[in-house]
């Protein structure tokens, strides 16, 4: 039975070697460095959350489904998601309904809300259905991309910052796919292949902990 089990422990071996080989390696990539390093929030401000109760609640004119008053680099404002999950943003002190963010004022919002020291390099303008698989929203969206490789997202609705990502995150992002065997998405942690490949490797440890519990049995009789 032990030689049985041994031959079993060498073929899974061969099998499962290479992806807990690729499972430790992108481990250490994704531990390497502090996450908060990795997404990059020592390069940008936190938005000011602000009292709701310091402005009178505006009529919406329909259901709204989630409300925030944040300050933004023009004064407070009011972003509104109504009950379809469309979003938009009001001035606050008189509730008027701004325009969606164009490219002058994503360069405004950005100046306003980077704190990193890189040149901004480039400017544009990202559809929903274009949205890069960095940004993970099919949302509208303005991609600033800065000298260091660093790129800023914002919301074209609203001008929220959605998302920083660094060439640190980048590497983070790939061994995050390896490590979960899905490239394409980078998000499906259940599925056939990891869960087999998986399911093999805790057999083959199983059976390696069996033989190495009874080579020490032996050689204690010895």
């Amino acid at each position: 039975m032990m030689l049985r089990f041994a031959r079993w422990h060498i073929w899974l071996g061969w099998l499962v070697g290479f992806p807990i080989l690729m499972w430790t390696v992108t481990g250490l990539v994704m531990v390497a460095r502090p996450i908060d390093e990795i997404r990059g929030d020592d390069l940008h401000h936190k938005p000011e959350t602000l009292d709701i109760g310091d402005y009178a609640m505006p009529d919406f004119g329909e259901p709204v489904r989630e409300l925030q008053l944040v300050q933004q680099h023009y004064g407070p404002t009011w972003i509104v998601t109504t009950a379809d999950g469309s979003r938009r943003r009001y001035f606050a002190p008189d509730a008027t309904l701004l325009p969606p963010v164009i490219e002058g004022e994503a360069r405004q919002i950005a100046a306003h809300i980077y704190a990193g020291t890189a040149r901004l390099r480039d400017i544009s303008y990202i559809p929903y259905d274009e949205a890069p698989i960095e940004l993970r929203r099919p949302v509208n969206a303005w991609r600033l991309a800065y000298s260091d490789g660093t790129n800023l997202y914002l919301e074209a609705a609203t001008g929220e910052l959605l998302a920083v990502r660094t060439p640190g995150w980048r590497i983070y992002d790939f061994a995050w796919g390896l490590h979960i065997m899905d490239l394409q998405t980078r998000e499906d942690t259940h599925h056939p292949i990891l869960i087999l490949f998986a399911a093999l490797a805790v057999i083959g440890a199983a059976l390696g902990c069996v033989l190495m519990f009874r080579r020490r049995k032996a050689r204690v009789k010895a």
